[in-house]
């Protein structure tokens, strides 16, 4: 019986077409990330086992694949309690983990303020499903050792410039902070010690609705006090309008969607932030979500997720986490960052590719030698053009298609006695 020659569950080959787009898509996103003051680093694909689970990584790290030990013995698996005494390395499940590493490990050789682009792929140990993947790209860029909101703003300028690069209209950008959601909730009357618990469902607010939140913190068992509490605040009139547009972005349009006496500073903060943004970027791009939760559990202030008319889901999102990198060092470092989720941006996005009438194709006659084929190649190679050499079959027409998709703009027919081969147009 022959073995499957498919992929991994959740795991995907790319046709050459297909390839192509992603690589146009990756080229814009990395241009304009360069083009706002990023550099580009690389990390490994695996970091140790202990560092991928040392609850940097929030419910991620339950995601994580394990990578045994080697030469491992009966006694070896014997003694194990769990399978991760038989891990001493996994694959990294996101970008920020290794980042918070890399700059540890070379802090000493980096600006005072390092501006990182990361894009690579990271692998989750999730279920397969429609737009959820085991292996995917990630596009991060993260701003290290800024404590102020020039570094969000940034951030938010770069990721506006790279959607408008890649042609989609009508983003915005939602923002919260993580300080005015644990004050909301203990105004409301949780206690801190159920406020992730708690976040945890309100971050399924997007899908299930406010009347399904509050059943399933009804189902599990959260104290009827507070929970009667949110679901009162849910349905105020102002509350149901979740969104406050900028202008006016201010302190008092934050306050007025949240419980009164949140936290004064992040309000503050966080209303600099969206009028900063707001100006820079030109147009209404940014808006305050007061129930944007974000799953990271190492998010300490401001989050933020793109949105698009056209899909459900976000489009990418980041925030500040200035508790991580202190974890290797033993002193915190202020640090944010946002990333772009690629493998959804390339269903939406659009591009032409750059071959054109640049690329070719010489169609030849089967009996044409390999020297005088190869030597009209080389020719049109020299003068900056992609050349694709194919044998003439009996039917034209399905090559001639096969190339157009491939992006190819012209194609000649070619035998022993050609010199200048004569290009005729395709498509």
């Amino acid at each position: 019986m022959a073995s499957s020659v498919n992929p991994p569950r959740g795991m995907r080959d790319f046709l050459p077409a297909d390839k192509a787009q992603r690589e146009r898509v990756l080229g814009v996103i990395r241009n304009t990330f360069r083009s706002h003051g990023f550099d580009e680093i690389e990390t490994p694909v695996m970091e140790d086992s202990d560092r991928l689970h040392a609850g940097l990584g929030g419910d991620n790290e339950k995601l994580a694949f394990a990578v045994m030990k080697r030469a491992l013995t009966t006694d070896d698996l014997q003694a194990a309690e769990q399978p991760l005494d038989l891990a001493d390395l996994g694959l990294r499940f996101d970008l920020t983990v290794p980042l918070a590493r890399f700059y540890a490990s070379h802090r000493g050789e980096l600006p005072t303020v390092f501006r990182s682009i990361q894009i690579g792929a990271v692998w989750r140990a999730e279920r397969p499903q429609k737009g959820r993947y085991r292996q995917f790209m990630q596009c991060d860029i993260d701003i290290i050792g800024e404590a102020g909101p020039i570094a969000e703003v940034e951030l938010i300028t770069a990721t506006v410039a790279t959607i408008d690069a890649l042609g989609l209209d009508g983003c915005s950008i939602r923002i919260n902070d993580r300080r005015l959601l644990t004050s909301a909730l203990e105004l409301l009357g949780f206690p801190p010690k159920e406020h992730e618990p708690v976040l945890v469902t309100i971050d399924k607010l997007d899908k299930i609705g406010h009347d399904g939140v509050i059943t399933e913190l009804r189902d599990r068992g959260f104290p009827a006090g507070p929970v009667d509490a949110l679901d009162d605040f849910f349905t105020r009139p102002v509350t149901t309008q979740l969104t406050t547009q900028a202008p006016p972005f201010g302190e008092a349009a934050i306050r007025r969607l949240l419980p009164e006496g949140v936290d004064p500073v992040a309000v503050t903060e966080l209303a600099a932030i969206g009028v900063a943004a707001t100006r820079v970027v030109g147009r209404d791009v940014v808006q305050f979500d007061p129930w944007l939760v974000r799953g990271m559990g190492y998010y300490t202030g401001t989050i933020f997720e793109v949105a698009h008319p056209s899909v459900s889901y976000s489009l990418g999102g980041g925030g500040r986490y200035d508790g991580m990198i202190g974890r290797f060092l033993g002193s915190d470092v202020p640090a944010v960052g946002f990333s772009l989720g690629f493998e959804r941006l390339v269903e939406l996005v659009e591009l032409e590719g750059p071959e054109g009438a640049d690329a070719v194709a010489l169609i030849h006659d089967p009996a044409m030698s390999p020297t005088a084929l190869l030597t009209l190649k080389a020719a049109i190679v020299a003068d900056g053009r992609r050349v694709r050499v194919e044998r003439r079959p009996k039917n034209v027409k399905p090559l001639l298609d096969q190339l157009v998709a491939a992006g190819f703009g012209s194609y000649a027919f070619v035998d022993e006695s050609t010199a200048t081969p004569e290009f005729r147009q395709l498509g």
